[in-house]
């Protein structure tokens, strides 16, 4: 993709009548050799009804600082690094900064090479992820207040932060695009249990060892009907604020075999995890008063081994969706698209479903690049309830 058309698909992205391009440096007159830098931030103020007696109901929170960078010095090859922080309260603080919680880290270091035209190769710290859109999410323009944390399927149990280090492919042919990956797993994941009779638990890579348990594979292909997106970065657009009109079906897969371990008798077993979700995206403008409505559904079944249940994961399937509008509005001005989600999360362990219902706003001061949102959400799991009301504002450059 040239530069031109990148340049023009991130402004579509944007939905921004101010936002022009932000920071790039050209190395040339042709414009093909160049750095690009993106920072944004979001800040959160949080009341819970779930908390301990002598813990405040409200709380502040960093909830992400972050720094992109590309370059290339011709279209055949481009090298990206993103890092930041995540989720930086009172809890994760430090006196001097130095804590883990304190502390930046990459989250995406990769290389990628053009092969043929649409089609890249590449390898490093990656996002170009599988299973579904959502699982592929961008942080800089969701629609909702945040990401379906379920949808983040392998977060930390088999990679950092939904990052892998392996190689991939990407590309499309005609409106079918697709991704797809072999990686690494991660040895020490967030399940550090000890195997269990009867009960997985994943830490394939950790108790059988690399050779049988220490390669992923995952995918993800989407038909795109309408106008097509760009796939130059793996991040999926959350919602274009009706500056383009986009309908995609998806389907995505994500193997790990061996992940996961259950104890048989005194012999460590290990067990595939399989997870598989279809999904689709439509974003449209409605009229020509700047409103808009962006819908989004999917259906996924996973496998993490024998009544896996282990904090937002679990053996069963998860039904997603959420819908917005925007309300109609000068598009030089703020404009509101009040929303909502809705998940169901059923777990093979157990016999009650995970609920959890979102509704909220936000409201546009530049598209995407600068927002506030108000979002209050309920979860049900079993007997504990939980509501949250958040507020958040973020600008990105």
């Amino acid at each position: 993709m040239g530069v031109l058309a990148l340049y023009s698909t991130q402004l579509f992205s944007q939905a921004s009548p101010h936002y022009k391009g932000g920071l790039k440096v050209n190395f040339g007159d042709d414009g093909k050799k160049y750095l690009r830098i993106i920072s944004w931030a979001q800040f959160q103020g949080v009341y819970s009804d779930d908390v301990a007696e002598d813990q405040s109901n409200t709380n502040f929170m960093v909830r992400r600082a972050r720094v992109l960078m590309f370059a290339q010095i011709n279209e055949k090859f481009l090298i990206l690094t993103h890092f930041g922080l995540n989720s930086l309260n009172s809890s994760t603080m430090s006196p001097t900064g130095k804590s883990e919680g304190s502390q930046l880290f990459f989250h995406d270091v990769w290389a990628q090479y053009t092969i043929a035209t649409d089609h890249v190769v590449g390898g490093g710290l990656h996002y170009f992820n599988g299973i579904s859109r959502l699982n592929n999410q961008s942080t800089l323009n969701m629609m909702s207040l945040d990401n379906n944390r379920q949808s983040w399927s392998t977060l930390g149990l088999s990679d950092q932060f939904a990052r892998h280090i392996g190689v991939f492919a990407k590309g499309k042919f005609d409106r079918l695009q697709y991704r797809v990956s072999i990686n690494d797993a991660i040895t020490t994941g967030l399940d550090t249990r000890d195997a269990m009779a009867d009960v997985a638990v994943y830490g394939g890579n950790r108790l059988l060892g690399s050779k049988d348990a220490g390669k992923t594979y995952s995918g993800y292909f989407d038909f795109q009907f309408l106008d097509q997106e760009s796939n130059f970065l793996p991040f999926k657009v959350g919602t274009y604020l009706g500056s383009k009109k986009v309908f995609n079906v998806g389907a995505g897969f994500f193997l790990h075999p061996k992940g996961s371990v259950i104890l048989d008798g005194t012999e460590l077993k290990g067990e595939d995890v399989q997870i598989f979700a279809v999904d689709a995206f439509y974003d449209t403008p409605i009229g020509e008063k700047g409103s808009a409505l962006t819908a989004y559904a999917t259906y996924q079944t996973n496998d993490y081994g024998a009544n896996y249940l282990y904090s937002a994961y679990g053996t069963g399937s998860m039904l997603y969706g959420h819908l917005g509008y925007v309300i109609p509005g000068d598009v030089e001005k703020t404009r509101f698209q009040p929303y909502f989600t809705y998940a169901s999360n059923s777990y093979d362990a157990v016999d009650d479903n995970r609920n959890v219902f979102g509704i909220g706003a936000n409201a546009y001061l530049s598209g995407n690049n600068s927002k506030l949102t108000l979002e209050y959400q309920n979860q049900k799991f079993g007997e504990t309830t939980r509501g949250t009301l958040t507020l958040q504002a973020m600008i990105y450059l």
